[in-house]
């Protein structure tokens, strides 16, 4: 846990009408820039790309997972350093991350039109045209790759992500993303004020580990299943998405195109099928759904 991501502030607390002065811990919500650098050695290029609402921790991950899933650049080795920028530049800002690209590797910008903010709830929102939110995987075709979980096994994830969500069990405000092999066992977490960039954070550490195409996994949720969410999953080869809470009508759209198989409302022994149930075993078949 990033020590700056929980701040402890004095609050009021009322239980029946009776008022008691404690403190409270509040998930620290902070702009993050981050900053592309490219071009050959006589030539570089410096060139803001975002600034996204977000908690403090695990910045360079989100840096990468973010340039990877917008489709910015295609591998990790892409780039050579990823830093704030009072390491990777002159000025001394925390809350600006650089990466800078290998000579030679010419970023792909020509479909990342954005306002320059996005906020912490939305980070499609500050896309400038619906033309410019759709990407493509460079791991598409494996979402055909056979990948199954079985029911019984969907239902316990909740509970396992809970026991290891440590900045939620503080303040209770974060999302989370979580990735699972197919027989429940827990591989990542990554948490955020913004869910986009709890998924950004988890594939970037899942690029760095040279873990993609995470065709083998479960992608667990904590909150809703956002047509960003599924979009930034299929970037990263995803075909199995699991949400505590509701999928958008979009969202449902995108899995069904890209062969996402999609969960939604799993709480407790209950959840739904949304989208290619095939890989979704259930006790009462021999097979998959």
């Amino acid at each position: 846990m990033s020590a700056n991501a929980i701040a402890h502030l004095s609050v009021v607390r009322v239980t029946d009408d009776e008022d008691q002065k404690t403190t409270d811990a509040l998930a620290i919500e902070e702009p993050l820039e981050i900053r592309l650098e490219y071009g050959p050695a006589g030539d570089r290029k410096s060139q803001n790309i975002s600034v996204t609402m977000r908690t403090p921790g695990n910045d360079a991950e989100l840096a990468l997972g973010f340039l990877f899933t917008e489709g910015i650049i295609k591998h990790q080795s892409d780039t050579d350093l990823i830093a704030h920028c009072f390491i990777a530049c002159a000025e001394n800002k925390e809350n600006v991350i650089q990466v800078n690209l290998k000579e030679g590797v010419t970023p792909i910008l020509n479909n990342t039109e954005r306002n320059f903010y996005t906020t912490s709830s939305c980070g499609v929102c500050g896309k400038a045209s619906i033309n410019a939110i759709k990407t493509v995987s460079a791991f598409e075709n494996s979402q055909n790759v056979k990948n199954h979980i079985s029911a019984d096994m969907i239902y316990l994830l909740p509970a396992i992500l809970q026991k290891h969500q440590e900045v939620f069990s503080y303040t209770g405000g974060l999302h989370a993303s979580a990735l699972f092999d197919s027989t429940g066992e827990l591989i990542l977490v990554r948490e955020d004020i913004g869910r986009h960039n709890a998924l950004d954070k988890l594939i970037g550490v899942a690029l760095n580990n040279e873990m993609l195409p995470l065709n083998q996994h479960v992608l667990l949720l904590s909150g809703r299943a956002s047509f960003e969410l599924v979009q930034k999953a299929a970037m990263a080869g995803i075909n199995i998405i699991a949400a505590v809470g509701a999928p958008s009508s979009l969202a449902v759209q995108l899995a069904e195109e890209f062969n996402i198989t999609l969960v939604g409302f799993l709480r407790g022994r209950r959840f739904n099928i949304y989208t290619h149930p095939n890989r979704i075993l259930l006790s009462k078949h021999e097979d998959s759904y």
